[in-house]
């Protein structure tokens, strides 16, 4: 077919097909086993197990075997089938889901099977039965449902894909099976609807892979789902001429639609410029309505406002002279409230200074006699203070007499001048030995200078 008429949708989901299973059969690289810390032989032992591994090719499933000679482990990861036999045993020694085995390089085989969810694309070109070219796109999930069926009648010996062949048989028989059931339908009933094709190839598929009710007829798989993902036809022109009648129809409706809104919106622009004309006068009519009105509301309030402010004129001018005249009254009433108030406050001052100079009188005049009294009264004291000390005086004892003139007589003494001479009188004829002698004279002498103190005053 030539490539003008390719449908160029049709290379657009191939490639995403063809990408789409890139990315499915991506694997992930080997693991090399960790050296183990230890002596030299496990280092041996680490090193024979990389160079193992470098010399083994990858695999689809992470199997890993540890140990060396015949005592070497096989690890299976928990989401792979395995199958263990040894030489002489008529049945697998281990059949199951993730089991690890010891293993005997000697006499031990063993296949290991992926037990994850497979898919298979499918791009079948078909051909219907107006004798069309048609590409159906499919994809098929299934999983291995029972070990020991599948192990014997399907091949898994690929380690870098045991899926592979499996996938591709399925493959196969999956296609035949949409070309069948296309072959029976017409475009129009593969474009619009895919579930017939779905059933087909549900009913087909799980009748080889799960069997017809017997499981010893079956692979022991089990189809998980089958899908249409996409149903395009190979031919440009063909593709074009199916999609022009809904194209037309679609334009058809497209056009109507737009002349009947332009009509509405001709109808609509007519009715819309006569009500803005009509709008338009009306509003004219009622501005210069509303302009006359404006016109004569103010020439009225020019014509109030003058009255309004002569009559204002008038009223303050008459007020002011009002105020005036007030005014002039008020500062007469206040100058002669200000002069009665000097002369009142003239006469009260008069009135407080004689008050003051009474009463500075009346103080002097007590201040004096106070004096006066309390001069009379210390004479008074004074002179009583002397009867007082004269009649104590007078009233003591000869011997308190003589008493306190023995006490005061060093006194006297240091008083008396110093005599150029000393010259000894006895009057009274006593001994001027004896103590009584003594007193004698000493009173006779304090009595002769008492008398000379007196007549000297």
């Amino acid at each position: 077919m030539a490539s003008a008429e390719r449908n160029s949708y049709l290379d657009q989901v191939v490639a995403q097909s063809a990408q789409l299973e890139q990315d499915l059969r991506v694997k992930k690289a080997p693991m090399a086993p960790a050296p183990a810390a230890g002596g030299g032989d496990t280092s041996n032992r680490a090193r024979r197990s990389a160079a193992e591994a470098a010399t083994t090719p990858p695999t689809a499933v992470d199997v890993r075997v540890t140990g060396f000679g015949p005592w070497k482990t096989v690890l299976v990861p928990p989401n792979a089938f395995v199958v263990h036999t040894r030489r002489g045993r008529d049945k697998p020694l281990h059949l199951g889901l993730g089991t690890s085995f010891r293993y005997r390089s000697a006499t031990d085989s063993y296949l290991v099977v992926p037990g994850t969810m497979q898919t298979i694309l499918l791009n079948a070109f078909c051909i219907c039965r107006e004798l069309q070219g048609v590409l159906v796109q499919a994809y098929v999930q299934w999983i291995v449902q029972d070990i020991a069926t599948a192990y014997r009648k399907l091949d898994f010996g690929d380690a870098s894909d045991p899926m592979r062949l499996v996938n591709l048989q399925l493959k196969e028989q999956a296609e035949a099976a949409i070309k069948d059931k296309v072959a029976t339908m017409s475009v129009h009933e593969v474009l619009s609807d895919k579930q017939p094709i779905i059933e087909e190839l549900t009913a087909r598929l799980r009748g080889v892979a799960e069997g017809a009710g017997d499981s010893d007829t079956g692979l022991g798989l089990r189809i998980v789902t089958v899908q249409i993902k996409e149903a395009v036809v190979t031919s440009a022109r063909l593709w074009e001429n199916l999609q022009k009648p809904f194209r037309s129809e679609q334009g058809q409706l497209a056009r109507l639609a737009e002349l009947g809104a332009q009509e509405i919106i001709t109808g609509r622009e007519l009715a819309s410029q006569r009500l803005d004309q009509l709008q338009r006068l009306e509003n004219d009519r009622e501005l210069a309505d509303l302009k006359a009105r404006n016109a004569a509301g103010a020439f009225d309030r020019d014509a109030a406002e003058r009255l309004r402010r002569g009559e204002r004129e008038q009223a303050d001018a008459r007020a002011l002279a009002s105020q005036a005249s007030e005014t002039t009254l008020h500062e007469l009433q206040l100058e002669q409230q200000r002069h009665a108030q000097e002369t009142e406050m003239r006469r009260l001052r008069l009135e407080l200074e004689q008050t003051l100079q009474r009463l500075t009188l009346d103080h002097e005049l007590a201040v004096a006699r106070d004096r006066a009294e309390q001069l009379h009264a210390a004479a008074l004291l004074e002179l009583e203070r002397d009867r007082v000390g004269q009649d104590i005086a007078n009233g003591r004892s000869p011997e308190a007499v003589q008493a306190e003139l023995i006490a005061r007589l060093p006194e006297i003494v240091a008083k008396l001048p110093k005599p150029n001479e000393l010259r000894t009188v006895n009057l009274s004829g006593a001994d001027g030995g004896s103590l009584s002698g003594i007193v004698a004279e000493l009173a006779a002498a304090v009595t002769a200078i008492r008398s000379a103190v007196s007549s000297r005053e």
